[in-house]
């Protein structure tokens, strides 16, 4: 239900009145799509991508006056809150002072961040309780200036044959850029400095094997690199990666999509082809693939 004020609506959503103002204002001005309708997709998407953020600290990129404006990240959460809305402390190594993450448990809390603002929603790969143990492996596939999605679908299919090898299930994402993640669902027993030399030991192994195709995070690139690169560094410590479903900060407002594996197989898939406007389509007839697939947390091998 949506009460209408001169500056803006009260949304009740979860029990709670979230004020939302600016509605008008346009995001993406090449595509017309404006605050609103950002908000608009949050309320719908948000019961999908709670799973993925709940209990996580999450960093936001906030773009208040549109995508072709300048933005920022923001790490910490803002020193006034209403009472509805929880964060996590936290103290970096490399300071002594205790910051405030944002959690985002509900989707009030969603739209609240929205309407400040936010335009992506960057999940930690470990919670908050845990920050140390983590409970996804993030194995993200990044394409060089020429390497064409074919190529980055090819290599997630070299992972997942990997993978299985040692009877290990990863499930497949859109970045909602160039490039694919593989979320790795662990149980949360392996410090975070063992799964990212796992998933940079991983790397090394399919770019031995497949030198044409596979780079390593740590190795040198080029303009006419038509190579996959795979980011062993987005499993360090305190890292965020786009959370499933969240939108981009880019031209036609794409998103971060879960697929199912046979839409890797059918090398159809797209970036483009999940936006703003498409997703909520696809949340009808599809669902959440991930959710389909059933994966239960798994522990990585013997010596991680």
């Amino acid at each position: 239900m949506a009460r209408r004020m001169s500056a803006g609506e009260r949304w009740e959503i979860d029990g709670v009145e979230v004020e939302v103002t600016h509605l008008d204002k346009v995001l993406w001005p090449a595509e017309g799509l404006t605050k609103r309708d950002l908000l608009d997709y949050y309320r719908y998407a948000g019961p999908a991508m709670l799973p993925y953020l709940r209990g996580r600290p999450v960093t936001l990129r906030v773009f208040p006056d549109g995508i072709e404006r300048p933005g920022h990240y923001q790490r910490n959460a803002p020193a006034r809150l209403p009472g509805w809305l929880h964060t996590a402390p936290y103290r970096p190594q490399t300071t002594r002072q205790e910051r405030h993450l944002p959690l985002i448990d509900n989707v009030a809390g969603l739209i609240w961040y929205a309407n400040r603002g936010a335009i992506e929603f960057h999940q930690w790969h470990a919670p908050a309780e845990h920050p140390n143990t983590p409970d996804w492996a993030i194995i993200d596939l990044d394409p060089g200036p020429r390497a064409g999605y074919e190529r980055v679908l090819r290599v997630a299919l070299l992972v997942r044959e990997r993978l299985a090898r040692e009877k290990l299930t990863a499930l497949p994402k859109t970045s909602g850029g160039s490039g694919l993640h593989l979320f790795l669902p662990l149980e949360p027993v392996h410090p975070v400095e063992a799964v990212r030399a796992w998933v940079h030991g991983l790397a090394e192994e399919l770019s031995r094997e497949h030198p044409d195709l596979v780079a390593t995070g740590d190795g040198a690139t080029h303009d006419e690199d038509e190579r996959v690169t795979i980011d062993h560094a987005q499993n360090s410590l305190a890292r965020n990666t786009a959370a499933p479903f969240t939108l981009r900060a880019r031209p036609g407002a794409p998103a971060s999509t879960p697929l199912a594996w046979e839409e890797v197989e059918e090398g159809q898939v797209r970036p483009e082809h999940f936006t703003i406007r498409t997703l909520p389509q696809r949340l009808d007839t599809v669902g959440d693939p991930w959710a389909a697939a059933g994966i239960e947390p798994q522990r990585l091998p013997h010596g991680h």
